[in-house]
């Protein structure tokens, strides 16, 4: 069945950044077929279903480059948490513990995250964590696409950003290596192909030379992209200089783990000779900046893409709202480079969406043209933050908000429509996250009375 979306404005997201009004679009097969004026593609198309686009525009879906879902559990509780970003440096990235859960209470909270990411308009997402098999089944049916980054570490008794001494742990590595190839044998292209599978490093201060080499072949003999997270904090680079005499950049060029297909997450303790060294790689860099605007740090995106990287955008922790993610971004930039009109808003609209596709790797995502994955997203635009509608990308990129979004499709399918998501249970999964969080950190201040509890915390 070919769908027609009809009367409408389309946001390309192309080269020319072509914004089409009274427009149409057609899809078949999963696959945008055709675009161009309404009158057109009615006559080309006339026994497609016809869905009517008036007060609606249809964008190319958000691409979160970088998140971990089940953090929805430290979702009001790890944001005021952050580590310092002078020494004396103590590693991890909350002074409190996450709370344990099942693996059945922790499907519910990765459920959560991506419902609120379909709510967003998300249409790809790539989830970085360990034992990802847990959720991927209940992943796949989101009708989401995803590339699942299973993550690897060899390093024992420490966590990111701590300068005590390195243990490494060959047990520890083999099991992460096992655990990413375990995942790409059962998931990668599972879901009609929407579930790819890559390669996670957990950090360079949690990772040997040797398991990053390892790691290197691994994704090369899957064909695959990687991720890690890089410069997240100054203790990780404080860690790595006392490890390894180097930058964390650096660490990872004399290791073999820097690519061209590498995602690295954050960027925002960085050197310059780091940002040249990643430019030279060619590498994708997922700008985070709602998390970054917590945290008090950002990276300088202006002269990571000078240098030669590709910038994406992802939430990170504790939120799945690309449209906040994608404004906060332009924001945070515009005030590091003190011009009020660079990076513009369509420069931040391609960065949420088309550049996140081609790190994960298909530049057939993320834009809107005849051929492309037909992934795109329905806003609202008879909203009084939106009227009145002269340049929508503009409007929607400045004022916007997660619920303007009412459509959701993905390979040509309806994950959301009207307002309604199609394939999961929205009410279900919001009580019973609510209860599991409770529950959990109930659970944890009982046993930790040492624990101090945040302000404000719910009984």
């Amino acid at each position: 069945m070919t769908i027609l979306i009809q009367g409408t404005t389309i946001v390309t997201a192309d080269d020319a950044d072509a914004v089409l009004h009274d427009a149409a679009i057609a899809i078949e097969d999963g696959r945008i077929a055709a675009l161009g004026p309404t009158a057109d593609l009615r006559a080309r198309f006339p026994q497609a279903e016809a869905i009517d686009g008036r007060d609606r525009a249809v964008l190319p879906g958000f691409a979160n480059l970088h998140t971990h879902l089940g953090m929805t559990l430290a979702r009001g509780v790890f944001e005021d948490l952050s580590p310092p970003h002078r020494p004396p440096f103590c590693g991890g990235l909350s002074p409190l513990p996450l709370p344990a859960l099942s693996a059945e209470e922790h499907v519910v909270m990765c459920q959560l995250g991506a419902l609120e990411a379909i709510r967003s308009g998300t249409t790809a997402l790539l989830e970085d964590g360990a034992d990802l098999a847990r959720h991927a089944p209940a992943m796949a049916a989101t009708g989401l696409r995803m590339l699942l980054t299973e993550r690897a570490w060899d390093r024992t008794g420490a966590d990111i950003g701590d300068p005590s001494p390195f243990a490494a742990s060959e047990a520890l590595a083999e099991r992460s290596l096992g655990r990413i190839a375990a995942l790409h044998a059962a998931w990668d292209g599972k879901a009609e192909g929407r579930i790819r599978v890559g390669v996670s490093a957990w950090a360079p201060d949690m990772c040997s030379p040797g398991l990053l080499r390892r790691l290197a072949d691994l994704r090369d003999r899957l064909d695959a992209p990687a991720t890690i997270h890089l410069n997240q904090i100054w203790g990780e680079v404080a860690a790595v200089q006392a490890h390894r005499g180097m930058l964390p950049t650096e660490y990872l060029a004399e290791s073999g783990f820097l690519h061209h297909r590498l995602i690295c997450a954050h960027c925002r303790c960085m050197a310059a000779v780091e940002e040249k060294i990643l430019g030279r790689a060619g590498a994708q860099v997922s700008f985070n900046p709602a998390i970054a605007a917590r945290r008090g740090l950002s990276p300088r995106i202006s002269v990571l893409q000078a240098a030669g990287c590709r910038i994406g955008i992802g939430t990170d922790n504790m939120a799945e709202d690309m449209v906040e993610a994608m404004r906060t971004g332009l924001f945070m930039e515009r005030i590091r480079r003190e011009d009020g009109r660079d990076p513009a808003p369509e420069e931040a609209l391609r960065w949420a969406t088309r550049n996140g596709y081609a790190a994960m790797g298909m530049p057939d995502g993320g834009w809107l043209a005849p051929g492309n994955k037909a992934d795109l997203i329905l806003v609202r635009t008879d909203r009084a933050h939106l009227v009145p509608r002269l340049r929508i990308v503009s409007a929607f990129v400045h004022q916007g908000q997660a619920g303007d979004v009412d459509g959701v499709m993905v390979d040509g399918r309806w994950v959301m429509r009207d307002g309604r998501v199609l394939t999961m249970d929205e009410p279900a999964i919001i009580g019973a996250a609510d209860r599991i969080a409770r529950a959990a950190w109930s659970r944890l201040f009982a046993e930790r009375p040492d624990l101090p509890r945040p302000a404000g915390f719910a009984p």
